[in-house]
């Protein structure tokens, strides 16, 4: 089944290195190729070997014709602990969905000095109307492994994404390994459930 849009349609993922950005946005973009769609996606990996900024932005459409997304013109915002999603919140356009993983992960650019941290945190993230929290970390821990909060939150973002689940499955199927393909179609179920 094809799916069929009459815009470009832009989804960013923002986090910290290690936390499984880059194969949540190769997921995304598998599913919209399942899709039937144009995809173009980009990455700025930042320091993220050392624990540093990664942004991943992936669109998809009839036809798209550039990897990036302009600031302000994100349908979706997806990050992986909250301080990043305040961050990059200037990514999102007005009235954007903001999926957020409800954890805190200081990189290491704040830790060392070179930024410097978010203040009252709690406050100016309930500024946003699409903001949702998704407690994804033990979402993955009851799906069987802490290391599948990404695709906890790839779980949450398909409510919010065009594609029919067939196409998400498939994307899933196609690029996480078998011996841990159960523990993510479980810990993406349990994504979707808490987007609802």
């Amino acid at each position: 089944m094809t799916t069929s849009l009459d815009r470009i349609f832009n989804v960013s993922l923002v986090g910290v290195g290690g936390q499984g950005i880059l194969l949540t946005s190769d997921v995304l973009a598998l599913a919209a190729m399942h899709a039937g769609l144009d995809v173009k996606k980009s990455e700025i990996h930042g320091m993220s070997q050392r624990g540093g900024s990664v942004i991943s932005q992936v669109r998809f459409g009839a036809l798209v014709f550039s990897p990036i997304i302009p600031d302000g013109q994100s349908d979706v915002l997806v990050s992986f602990e909250r301080t990043e999603a305040l961050r990059f919140v200037h990514l999102a356009k007005p009235g954007a969905t903001i999926l957020v993983n409800d954890m805190d992960r200081i990189p290491v650019t704040v830790s060392s000095g070179l930024q410097a941290p978010v203040q009252d945190l709690d406050r100016r993230l309930a500024a946003y109307p699409g903001l949702k929290l998704i407690d994804a970390n033990p979402r993955a821990i009851q799906a069987g492994n802490l290391r599948a909060a990404n695709v906890v939150l790839l779980g949450a973002l398909s409510a919010f994404v065009p594609f029919a689940e067939e196409h998400w499955q498939s994307a899933l199927r196609e690029r996480i390994p078998a011996k841990l393909l159960e523990v993510n179609l479980r810990a993406f179920a349990a994504g979707r459930a808490a987007a609802r």
